[in-house]
């Protein structure tokens, strides 16, 4: 995915004079017939040059498809052809998972079945004996977008699970407002005010109203699809010594320069393919693995068993948004890996984040993802020094990882990509191991 000019900031247009030109979101189910993609949304009426879809079969992600549109959008018969030349492996390997015979075409008809596939089956079956689950968002005077992330945890297929709300330090009684206007009668949500201020401290008040055997956490910025609880509950039995199930987090819409220069940075998607990690693997794959916990998940779309969290007695209060460190997610996903536990990446979870709209909270959010990974490791050498000689022999590996545009990190950018965001990332990185010192010595 690449620009083709640099943005204006404060208009939200090319240097060149040519408008931005937004991407449609969309979501394809190839498992029943095509439909039609329209060029213009209707409910804003924003027309569209191209659309990036999501490539579902019996509901489970297959990956993205960019497909261009033209005055009347794109047919379902040329929408199927381009998911074939695409995906046609994918959607194969699917179907011998399910037991299924391969196809050697995709039309418009899609790929209608007579009977229940297999993994719908196993889904169900799973759903039956299902353990009961907490749901935690922490959230602070953002009544909008909460009441938008419950309507679809709601929606979730789940047997037995609860939401708690937990309002962090607010300014303003809007969150109370909503819970107490809209839910006071959904027994399903619960609310709580914590005061100290900081992501964590939110989430480890959650943690602790919890009654869920699995606690998982998403943000109110996010929309999560039906099955995102039922993937990762499943994701604990995708092998021995499971204590994380993180998900796959698409953007929720790329409607400015500023949502797409964020999927260019990277984004939050870390692939269709579920992995499993622990101490052995992903050492041959990532600089200073596990030390850089990114491409395990993120705390959009994160859950852990209830015993684990209890024992680490939650996130580090030191990290996290509020603190200008960010990180709190990784130092997680780190003491996983390090207590010789298991943690799973699992895409059949998923959910959509939107990503900031303007540019000016891109930068803060740019100079906020340098802060959270240095941060995190000045955590682990003050926590156990001697790991120390491991970082530093790995480093010039991980330099590379940073520095360079030929590295997985900076692959996406587009030569277009404002050399700015990544000056602040960077700013970040050298100023991280110091704002931790600072706050863990105040929080002393």
């Amino acid at each position: 995915m690449k620009n083709t000019t640099l943005l204006e900031r404060s208009r939200l247009t090319f240097q060149s004079g040519e408008s931005f030109s937004p991407i449609r979101i969309c979501e394809i189910e190839i498992g029943k017939p095509l439909l039609d993609i329209s060029v213009t949304n209707e409910k804003t009426g924003q027309r569209y040059q191209r659309a990036q879809c999501l490539i579902r079969l019996h509901t489970q992600p297959l990956g993205l498809l960019e497909l261009p549109l033209d005055e009347s959008g794109a047919n379902a018969e040329v929408c199927a052809g381009h998911i074939w030349q695409a995906l046609g492996e994918q959607i194969n390997a699917h179907l011998r998972e399910d037991g299924l015979p391969e196809v050697t075409k995709l039309d418009a008809s899609g790929l209608p079945g007579r009977h229940t596939p297999r993994c719908v089956q196993e889904r169900e079956a799973f759903l039956q004996r299902a353990p009961f689950a907490s749901v935690v968002i922490s959230t602070r005077d953002r009544p909008d977008r909460l009441a938008r992330c419950l309507s679809a945890l709601l929606a979730l297929q789940y047997p037995g699970y609860e939401v708690i709300v937990v309002d962090n330090a607010p300014s303003t009684s809007a969150t109370a407002d909503l819970i107490q206007q809209t839910y006071a009668d959904e027994p399903k949500i619960r609310y709580v005010r914590e005061d100290r201020p900081g992501l964590s401290a939110g989430r480890n008040r959650g943690i602790v109203e919890a009654r869920g055997k699995i606690i998982a956490f998403t943000d109110d910025d996010v929309v999560v699809d039906a099955y995102w609880l039922a993937g990762l509950a499943r994701g604990f039995e995708a092998a021995e010594n499971v204590a994380c199930v993180t998900s796959l987090i698409l953007p929720l819409e790329l409607e400015t320069p500023a949502q797409l220069w964020f999927e260019e940075f990277g984004g939050f998607n870390k692939g269709f393919t579920r992995r499993v990690f622990d101490r052995k693997s992903g050492r041959k794959d990532t600089p200073l693995y596990p030390f850089t916990a990114g491409g395990f998940g993120t705390g959009a779309g994160m859950a852990f068993t209830a015993r684990f969290l209890q024992e680490e007695r939650g996130f580090d209060l030191t990290l996290g948004a509020g603190r200008r460190t960010g990180g709190e997610d990784l130092a997680a996903f780190f003491r996983v890996i390090m207590r010789g536990n298991r943690l799973v990446y699992e895409p059949a979870s998923f959910a959509y984040h939107e990503h900031r709209r303007d540019y000016a909270s891109l930068r803060k959010q740019m100079y906020h993802y340098g802060t959270g990974p240095t941060a995190h490791l000045t955590k682990i050498v003050v926590a156990n020094p001697l790991l120390l000689f491991r970082i530093v022999v790995r480093l010039p590996q991980g330099l590379f990882y940073i520095l360079s545009p030929r590295s997985a990190k900076n692959q996406k950018k587009s030569t277009h990509f404002p050399k700015e965001l990544t000056r602040l990332e960077r700013k970040g990185m050298l100023q991280g191991p110091f704002l931790y010192l600072k706050y863990r010595f105040t929080d002393r």
